[in-house]
C-alpha cells in the first residue's frame, strides 16, 4: 500500500479518540496499570482511489475544522491516515506550517527587554506520538488509561521541522514557553523527553494543576496566556496541533495549526 520511502509500519491503524481525547492534553496522574505493549494485527482491504479522494477531502475538512468534535476516523479512511503519518506527506505538511511561521517571524522586531515570546503545545507540535499510537492498535485498548505509563518512557521523538523552527526562534531572541495539558505530575518526564529530543532553554514549562483539571483545553490555555500577558510578555505567535491549542482569548498575534488527522481535542 505504502510507497517505498515511507517509514515501515508495523502495526495497523483504526483510532477512536474518544478514548484518547483527554489523554493527551488533559492527562491524569499515573495509573497503576503496568505499561505493556499491545499490537493488534487487523486485516483491512486495499483503499481504492475513490477512498483516498474521499479521504483527502476528509482530511481537508478536519484541518479546517469544519469536522469539529469528530470522534472517530472513518473506516474507510484507516490505511490512509496510516500512510498520511508514517511517510513523507505528513513531514512535508508540518515543513510548510514551519516555514510560514518563520516568515512571519522575521516580520517581528523582537525588543532588547527580552518579553517577546512564542507559544508552543507539546504534543504533536513538538513531540510525535505515532510510535505510541501503532504499538497500541490505535483505540483497541484503552490508550487514556496507558499514556502516562508511556510519557515516563520519554521516548517521543522530535518533530524535525518543529524542532528547527525552534531553533530558529531562539536564534532571534524570542522567549519559548510550553504550554500543554499534560498533567503536572509528568513533569519530570516531559523535561526529560523533551532534553532527549533536542529542545532546551525554554522560558516556562506551563503544564496542568489539580485546579486546572475540570476546565476545557481552551479554557485552561487561555487563562494561562493572559497570566502571561500580565506578567509582560507579548505573545506574538502559536503552535499546536489543536484549534483548542489556539482558540478563545489572550491569543497570539498569529497562531500557527499544525495537521493532525489522528484525533481531535474538544474545544
Amino acid at each position: 500500500m505504502a510507497s517505498t520511502q515511507c517509514l515501515v509500519v508495523l502495526f495497523l491503524i483504526t483510532f477512536t479518540s474518544t478514548a484518547f481525547s483527554r489523554s493527551i492534553l488533559e492527562t491524569s496522574p499515573k495509573s497503576h496499570h503496568s505499561f505493556t505493549f499491545n499490537p493488534i494485527s487487523i486485516r483491512r482491504k486495499i483503499p481504492n482511489d475513490c477512498d483516498n479522494w474521499y479521504c483527502d477531502s476528509w482530511r481537508l475538512s478536519v484541518e479546517t475544522d469544519n469536522a469539529r468534535s469528530w470522534t472517530q476516523i472513518p473506516a474507510r479512511c484507516l490505511d490512509f491516515v496510516e500512510e498520511y503519518a508514517t511517510c513523507h506527506h505528513y513531514s512535508s505538511d508540518l515543513e510548510v506550517v514551519a516555514k510560514n511561521a518563520l516568515e512571519f517571524a522575521k516580520e517581528v522586531n523582537v525588543s532588547i527587554h527580552g518579553k517577546d515570546a512564542w507559544v508552543f503545545d507539546i504534543d504533536e507540535t513538538l513531540l510525535s506520538n505515532v510510535g505510541y499510537f501503532q504499538l497500541n492498535g490505535f483505540g483497541h485498548v484503552d490508550v487514556a488509561a496507558l499514556f502516562s505509563e508511556w510519557v515516563d518512557l520519554a521516548v517521543d521523538p522530535a518533530l524535525s521541522a518543529s524542532l528547527v523552527l525552534y531553533k530558529e526562534l531562539q536564534k532571534m531572541g524570542f522567549k519559548l514557553i510550553l504550554l500543554t495539558g499534560r498533567n503536572e505530575s509528568l513533569r519530570n518526564a516531559t523535561k526529560k523527553n523533551l532534553f532527549e529530543a533536542g529542545y532546551s532553554n525554554w522560558e516556562r514549562l506551563i503544564m496542568r494543576r489539580p485546579p486546572d483539571m475540570n476546565k476545557t483545553v481552551t479554557e485552561f490555555k487561555s487563562e494561562k496566556r493572559r497570566e502571561l500577558i500580565y506578567h509582560g510578555f507579548t505573545l506574538h505567535g502559536n503552535c499546536g496541533d489543536q484549534w483548542s491549542d489556539l482558540r478563545g482569548f489572550a491569543v497570539a498575534t498569529r497562531s500557527f495549526k499544525l495537521p493532525n488527522p489522528m484525533y481531535y481535542i474538544p474545544l
